[in-house]
């Protein structure tokens, strides 16, 4: 007999996959070190896929092996159930074995045919489908014949026909990466079930990608789906430095521990949890989802805090897997000076779109800051729901659903994510919107049909005065001909607006002004550049205008209008702008950087445009224009070049006018960069279209300054300006900062306005950032700090810890009393994030 290659030992294999140690060595460093503070989450993650099905397999039974070293032992040698009817199973890989066969080496085989014993010595491997079995001993008992007249069966169901034994080093290796140790090893011959001694295992978290290490005094597998462990501990974290043996950031340690391979669940009795070597909760009961599971139900990372209105404060989700496209998640949220407050979050997915929708309620009385009860004992609830459906290749369809029952409730319970984006209209912030819409998109083409209404949430806001848009149409059409050698692009759209109440009469009884709007149009543009790099862009735009405006109050604009009385409008119009773009980049070499110098300039001509006047305003005189698009304005470098500045259709831009720029820009060959722009505008008359403060209602517009710059990797600024054309005043100014470096990341900005949205000033400060004290340790802090009323809109400043498998941060929060908002509120809270438990990781 040729001896086979001699592989490592046992207890190398094991350091190198588990740290360095053997089972016994990993059981006691699991024991000193441990868990997990204040979360015990199972992970679930709805992108994830359910595992797919097939058939247990069941290869047939092999006859005893002769006296020849290599043969054929039996056929479920490894100690590792094969996939049930719930389990994905592993490709396999047979090393040209036919089914049911298997491959066994050894230093040394023996025979024992009277006692139906076969003994294998010395580096023992044993290969079987998807499998392999090492150990430094193996011993097979062949169970007694079957009496005479019976055949032996080998249905599952069937009493085990002989036990094998594995001694020393016992290893089984899956090709899914899973391994298993164990000093010795007890086994049925149908691996149904088995008994391990010093075991330990590891598998892959398939989410975060972790290597999960679970350790047990002895471990019992009772069927080919229930495994038991007792005097266990689980881990994800790093166990080693090298070779040398390390505590766990986190661990959990429990007298038994069962793996339930059907639900992919792993239960814990008398559970404790240790975070940095710490026991900081026992739990009689507990469980999660296995990590080698896709998606399981199971508990979420919690969150733990204390702040005035609610007092201590305890948010625990738990999530619910329907199927692999369908979850939810509820999240009940315990205060002591408040009722619970139930959050749900149901998702599901569907071959051409998705649903996702967050509700929350509660039934309580209303809340101060420092959290006295007052008003009515009633339900509070809200609604945060999203829909998108692919209906073809052009057509996509969708809805939001906003909407809550206190204007402060998502501020009052900490209700995160409230205000994004879930359709293509976007509220601002403080206000929901609900909408239906069916978009169409093609090369050439874009069509969309939507309706939405708005409901706000700020201090003061009526939301009777708020229009409800059924239906606004957009669409446009390019032909995909050079025409004139330029192209050619129509345009269509239509919008109706209703409302109960006019916002310009604070009384219920002044009716709301409704309208509706029919616009078509078209633009063409060319682009000539010469070899020198001259390029000339001219452009014609056109486009016409149908109003329907009905109950407009007459006397809009007086302080104390003495009368309801409205009247109605129809008006038709037609407005066009026709000019040219023109730039001249100059480009340079410097050294090892590029410079490029820009002029540019704009010469735009348009016929005086028929505005919509609905009023006059009795103190100035001047006109009230129709105007429910284009409120939110701001003169800055994106819309200097822009041939009608206003973003919408009911005001327009006329008279003929000149924009100008110079843009220089500089760009290093190692990728830092600097630009900087400064511009202003032209035209031959003022224009009190604008709006005052605007900066463009003169011949001479304000000064347009911007610019951004990246002089170090890892450390950029930027800023933009309107600055006054004769005093040089600074109206509008915003700067900013960002750093990421290996010690840290934040970032710091600054705001100024003469003239908000609703003609307020503005002056903001805004930080924040994480500062690396250690490779593990650092500071986070974040600030927002309206400078007009001296007052913190919020101030955070925490203490956070961070490895490879847990983050943990603890901060403090103040808020000032702001109008609008609520009153000053301390609050201290705790935000754990684990690996393979609950979230992924995050940073500020």
């Amino acid at each position: 007999m040729t001896p086979r290659r001699r592989a490592l030992p046992a207890a190398v294999l094991v350091c190198a996959s588990l740290g360095g140690v053997s089972a016994k060595a990993l059981k006691r460093a699991l024991m000193m070190g441990v868990a997990l503070a204040a979360a015990w989450p199972a992970l679930a993650f709805a992108q994830q896929d359910q595992p797919t099905t097939q058939p247990n397999a069941q290869p047939t039974f092999q006859s005893p092996l002769g006296h020849d070293e290599r043969g054929q032992l039996l056929n479920n040698l490894t100690g590792a159930k094969q996939a049930g009817a719930s389990k994905a199973q592993a490709p396999v890989h047979t090393d040209g074995l036919k089914q049911g066969e298997l491959y066994l080496e050894a230093d040394e085989l023996t025979r024992d045919d009277k006692n139906g014993i076969t003994t294998a010595e010395g580096h023992v491997e044993v290969r079987y489908q998807d499998q392999t079995l090492r150990a430094d001993r193996l011993v097979y008992q062949e169970a007694p014949p079957a009496p005479a007249g019976e055949q032996r069966t080998h249905d599952k169901n069937a009493p085990a026909q002989g036990v094998i034994r594995a001694y020393g080093h016992v290893q089984i290796i899956k090709d899914d990466g899973t391994v298993e140790y164990a000093d010795q090893m007890t086994i049925d011959d149908k691996m149904q079930a088995a008994v391990a001694i010093a075991f330990s295992t590891q598998m892959k978290d398939l989410h975060s990608n972790q290597e999960v290490k679970i350790s047990s005094d002895t471990a019992v597998r009772r069927s080919e789906d229930l495994q038991e462990l007792n005097r266990a501990i689980y881990t994800p974290c790093a166990i080693c430095i090298g070779e040398t043996p390390k505590d766990p950031t986190w661990s959990i340690s429990a007298d038994r521990i069962v793996r339930d391979e059907i639900h992919h669940i792993i239960y814990y009795r008398h559970a404790k949890v240790h975070v940095l070597g710490i026991p900081i909760l026992y739990l009689p009961v507990f469980w999660h989802a296995d990590p080698s599971a896709d998606r399981e139900s199971g508990l979420l990372a919690p969150t733990i805090g204390y702040n005035k209105r609610r007092g201590f404060t305890y948010q625990q989700p738990y999530l619910f897997v329907f199927s692999p496209s369908a979850d939810l998640t509820v999240s009940p949220q315990f205060n002591s000076n408040a009722n619970p407050f139930i959050s749900m979050r149901f998702r599901e997915a569907f071959d051409n779109g998705v649903v996702d929708v967050r509700a929350g309620f509660t039934h309580d009385y209303d809340l101060t800051s420092d959290g006295v009860r007052f008003g009515d004992d009633t339900f509070r609830s809200f609604i945060l729901a999203r829909g998108a459906f692919q209906i073809t290749d052009d057509w996509v369809a969708g809805f939001t659903a906003e909407r809550v029952s206190d204007t402060l409730l998502f501020d009052k319970y900490d209700i995160g994510r409230v205000y994004e984006a879930r359709g293509p209209y976007v509220a601002d912030d403080h206000r929901l919107i609900s909408q239906v819409y069916a978009d169409r998109q093609d090369a050439n083409s874009y069509f969309s049909i939507a309706a939405f209404d708005i409901q706000g949430i700020r201090v003061g806001d009526n939301n009777r005065t708020f229009p409800v848009v059924a239906p606004i149409i957009d669409g446009h059409y390019e032909d995909p001909n050079d025409i004139f050698g330029g192209r050619l692009r129509f345009t269509a759209s239509e919008v109706t607006l209703t409302r109960d109440q006019s916002p310009d009469v604070l009384t219920e009884e002044a009716p709301g002004m409704n309208s509706t709007r029919i616009s078509a149009g078209a633009d063409w543009n060319r682009v000539f550049t010469s070899e020198s790099g001259f390029r000339v862009s001219p452009f014609i735009n056109i486009r016409a205008d149908d109003y329907d405006i009905s109950d407009i109050l007459v006397q809009l604009g007086q302080a104390t209008p003495t009368s309801l009385a409205t009247f109605n409008k129809t008006e038709s119009r037609l407005v066009g702008v026709a000019g040219a773009d023109f730039s001249y980049p100059i480009y340079r070499r410097i050294g090892d950087a590029t410079v490029v110098l820009e002029p540019l300039t704009q010469i735009a001509l348009s016929p005086k445009a028929d505005q919509i006047v609905i009023g006059k305003n009795a103190t100035t005189g001047l006109p009230i224009y129709f105007n429910e698009d284009s409120v939110a304005f701001e003169f800055d470098e994106t819309t200097l070049f822009q041939a009608d500045k206003f973003p919408g259709y009911d005001l327009y831009e006329d008279g003929d006018r000149l924009n100008l720029a110079g843009r220089v820009s500089v760009l290093w060959d190692d990728g830092r960069r600097a630009s900087f722009l400064i511009g202003r505008s032209f035209r031959a008359e003022p224009n009190n279209v604008f709006p005052q403060g605007s900066g463009l209602n003169d011949t001479a517009s304000d000064w347009i300054v911007a610019g951004d710059a990246a002089p170090i990797k890892g450390l950029s600024f930027f800023g933009r300006a309107r600055i006054d054309g004769e005093t040089y005043k600074i109206h509008r100014l915003e700067a900013g900062a960002s750093v990421n470096f290996k010690w840290g990341t934040g970032f710091v900005s600054y705001l100024t306005d003469d003239e908000g949205i609703d003609g307020t000033p503005i002056k903001n400060v805004e930080f924040g950032g994480d500062l690396n004290l250690t490779q593990h340790w650092g500071l986070s802090t974040y600030g927002n700090r309206d400078l007009i009323q001296d007052a913190w809109v919020i101030r955070d400043v925490g203490v956070f810890y961070k490895d490879d498998c847990i983050r943990v941060d603890v901060y403090y929060r103040h808020e000032d009393i702001i109008a609008g908002r609520l009153g000053t509120t301390d609050a201290l809270s705790l935000r754990l994030t684990l690996a393979t438990l609950g979230a992924p990781f995050y940073g500020r």
